[in-house]
């Protein structure tokens, strides 16, 4: 190979280049202080999933055996509050898997 040869030119550049693609690569992939990868990094502040919020509502499944009074004593939530919030609710009729609420 000559000295002016565009090879001897072309091969530390082609170098370079290679070193300059493998740091963006490793620092876009690097995580930031979040745990995120930063090319995944978003502005939103509030929490995107559903089980990071707090429920609306206090929930029992009735299971089968139970009475409103048994509901009460195990939850310790009061029979008048039980009937007061679930007001379509007959007592003599619960089912297995009906969901009573217990507070809002």
């Amino acid at each position: 190979m000559a000295e002016g040869s565009p090879a001897r030119v072309a091969a530390p550049l082609a170098l370079a280049a290679a070193a300059v693609g493998v740091v963006v690569v490793v620092a876009a992939s690097r995580p930031d202080s979040s745990g995120a990868p930063a090319a995944t990094r978003t502005t939103a502040t509030q929490p995107t999933r559903r089980s990071a919020q707090r429920p609306r509502h206090r929930v029992y499944v009735v299971k089968a055996g139970d009475t409103l009074t048994v509901i009460a004593e195990k939850t310790g939530v009061s029979l008048e509050t039980i009937q007061q919030l679930n007001p379509d609710v007959d007592p003599q009729a619960l089912q297995t898997g009906q969901r009573l609420v217990l507070s809002r």
